[in-house]
Parts: C-alpha cells; structure tokens; sequence
C-alpha cells in the first residue's frame, strides 16, 4: 500500500503575511517556488564575487536606462516569487516601492550558480519562461560558462546557447550593453 501526501500550495500573499507573522524573516533564505516555500542555498564567496562584478558593471551601463536589482523578489504569479541574483528592470519613479515586479517589468533575469546549476536550470529557468520573462541568463560557475535563454514562448525557451570566456553577450532589450563573458565570471 502505497500512501500519498496531498500537497498546498502556498500564494504569494499568504507567503508575506507568513513574513509578517515572523514565521520567517527578511534575512531567512527563502522564496517560494511554485507554491512551495524553498529554503536557497548558502551563498559562497565565488557566487557573491560573481554577483558583485554583475552588479558592478550592470549598474555602469544601465543608468536611467534600467533599474539593477540584487537578489530581491520578482512576483511571477499567485504562487511563485523568486529572488534571482540580479534582475534587470523596466526603470520607475518609485523604484517597486508599491509592490514588488512581475514579469512584464522584467528585461533580464541572471541566476549565478556555484552548485545549484541543475536546480536553476531545471526549476526556475522554466517558471522564468512561464512567466513570460524574455531573456534569463544562467552564470554556471562551476562550468566555467553561461548559458543563454532567449526567445520565450509557451513551450520554454526557444533559444539556448553557452557562452565561454572569449565570448561576448549583450541582452536583447538592452542591444547597445556588450559584456565580456571573461569579465562576468572572473
């Protein structure tokens, strides 16, 4: 005999009132993930390192142009709310101090992994294309690479590619931003 646990789903409100409650806190690593509260793994100093030269030279070039957030929720649906590593968004007067963005706010998402590379790929890449995010870039730290995402549709991603050190990227919504993959890693 076979037994099956029957699962609820959380929404992204009853997830903040939980914050609110003190169930969790603001310094907690968590987001929520398909209805699912998911502890994030540690952050080590290669990810951080990596995050920081992202924020860096993001922040540089994108001035009044974009808004650079660093690890801050991005509101997918009524059940998901990531916090990738860095996000570019659609620039505001109040910089998403009324609520936190949805995907039509978003230009660029870029998910740094030291070791969860796998789980990015295979869980949040396709919430991020769900969602209807245009491009979502994967810095694999571990295979010394970053891969693509692009060209969204129902079915996911229409257009993936690794880039290597050597190589150059710019983001579709952003066409005149050229980084040099070298400089993202490190």
């Amino acid at each position: 005999m076979s037994l099956q646990l029957l699962r609820r789903a959380f929404t992204v409100d009853e997830y903040h009132r939980m914050a609110q409650a003190g169930i969790f806190s603001e310094d907690d690593r968590v987001e929520l993930l398909q209805g699912e509260i998911v502890t994030m793994a540690p952050i080590g100093s290669r990810h951080q390192a990596c995050v920081d030269r992202l924020t860096g030279l993001l922040s540089l070039q994108v001035a009044k142009r974009a808004v650079v957030r660093v690890q801050g929720p991005v509101r997918l649906d009524e059940h998901s709310e990531p916090q990738p590593d860095v996000a570019l968004l659609n620039v505001r007067a109040d910089y998403y101090a009324q609520a936190h963005p949805r995907p039509e706010d978003v230009l660029l998402v870029v998910e740094v992994a030291e070791t969860s590379a796998e789980a990015d790929r295979d869980i949040k890449v396709p919430l991020y294309a769900r969602a209807g995010i245009a491009e979502v870039w994967l810095v694999d730290l571990s295979g010394e690479s970053i891969e693509v995402f692009q060209r969204v549709s129902p079915q996911g991603y229409q257009e993936v590619r690794r880039v290597r050190r050597g190589d150059r990227l710019t983001p579709r919504a952003i066409p005149d931003l050229d980084l040099a993959v070298h400089d993202l890693l490190g």
